[in-house]
């Protein structure tokens, strides 16, 4: 199940961001030759009637593609008797608007998903105070301390504390006591008062799991809010609580306009961070996650609920909108730099230069999926 959701997000931010190249192309009268999912060999396609895009599917599913005719010059799209329809043949502003069109297409996908996010009902992190007000939140946990007990037990973040030692949550409304994080913290240091700590007993509902292991608290270095170190008994877990708050329209567009800013900001300082990272041969393969991750990620996000998919799908488009805005040869931000190239020179790059650079990307960009690919399954041996 895991897998063919994965395959139908990765089906819906291919579609957008090709079919925002494709409009963009045909708004300038660029003749477009096919629209294609996936990467050939091609399995099958067809034709509109009258129409001269061909519209096909291709074995490899980890991509997708547009072939606009003269992107890559060749002697008919510069001399031939369709030239004017040729992109090369385009003021360099069209080309550009062309180049950008499937970025700023996934962009816009991930705004739309957090507006219907935020009119629907999307997770959110409220205060205790505010349980009255969402008597149904779940104490998640945001966080596991490495080597700590909870660690050790195999408790991860995402996980949904539903008892503790036999105190269940129940909500404000059926009369029972709501565990929230200073109930946990109070627990924590009840079965610490003694000589020797107490051992506490965790339910947890993962996804549509219930599993339940038990935790003895151990003095543990933990941060605080300050940003002081305190050495204090605790079982290594960081929680927060999570309702799924609905907001009224114009709230939901703001805030979605405000939560895409602010997570595509997120992505370039990381994707930055990593990159000057691999520039100093320090880069960590564990930031990256390919295909067989994305996988895991995709089920987990899903095993929280449809508004967890809906946020996790925006946020892989966001990643995907700046990924393509590298100046990488076969990467959308590459061709971009290859027109401002021309622009600043005044004269096109050589057909065989342009071309060549952009089969060498393309095979590297393949090799990096490979082993990243690799690193995914080693994580999960």
């Amino acid at each position: 199940m895991d897998i063919l959701i994965f395959f139908l997000v990765l089906f819906l931010l291919i579609l957008v961001h090709e079919w925002g190249h494709f409009i963009a192309a045909k708004r300038f009268g660029i003749r477009v030759d096919e629209f294609g999912l996936g990467f050939p060999p091609k399995l099958f396609g067809w034709k509109k009637p009258g129409g001269e895009t061909e519209y096909t599917f291709n074995l490899l599913p980890i991509g997708g593609f547009v072939k606009i005719f003269g992107e890559d010059p060749d002697d008919e799209s510069i001399q031939g008797p369709d030239r004017d329809r040729s992109f090369v043949h385009k003021p360099k502003w069209q080309q550009a608007i062309v180049l950008i069109a499937g970025v700023t297409m996934n962009i816009v996908l991930a705004w739309v998903l957090y507006v219907g996010g935020y009119l629907g009902g999307m997770p959110t992190q409220i205060d205790e105070s505010e349980l009255d007000t969402y008597p149904n939140a779940q104490l998640v946990i945001a966080a596991v301390i490495p080597d700590s007990p909870a660690a050790e037990a195999g408790v991860e973040p995402g996980d949904a504390i539903t008892a503790i030692s036999g105190v269940a949550a129940e909500s404000r409304g059926g009369g029972g006591e709501q565990l929230t994080p200073s109930a946990i913290t109070d627990a924590v240091a009840a079965a610490s008062a003694g000589a020797t700590a107490t051992p506490l007993t965790l339910t947890l509902a993962r996804g549509e799991e219930s599993l339940t292991t038990e935790l003895t608290p151990e003095v543990i270095t933990l941060t605080t809010p300050a940003g002081a170190e305190e050495e204090r008994p605790a079982i290594g877990i960081q929680m927060s609580l999570a309702a799924i708050k609905r907001h009224p329209p114009h709230e939901a567009l703001w805030l979605a306009t405000e939560r895409t800013w602010e997570l595509l900001g997120a992505v370039v300082v990381g994707l930055g961070g990593f990159l000057a990272s691999a520039a100093t041969g320090s880069a960590d393969l564990n930031q990256v996650t390919g295909p067989v991750g994305i996988v895991n990620l995709v089920g987990d996000a899903s095993a929280l609920g449809f508004a967890y998919l809906v946020t996790f799908t925006a946020f892989i488009s966001l990643n995907l909108a700046v990924i393509n805005l590298l100046p990488f040869p076969a990467l959308d931000g590459g061709r971009l730099l290859f027109v401002l190239i021309e622009k600043l020179k005044g004269s096109p790059i050589k057909p065989a230069v342009a071309n060549a650079a952009n089969t060498v990307g393309f095979v590297l960009l393949l090799l990096l999926m490979l082993v990243v690919t690799v690193s995914d399954v080693v994580k999960l041996l």
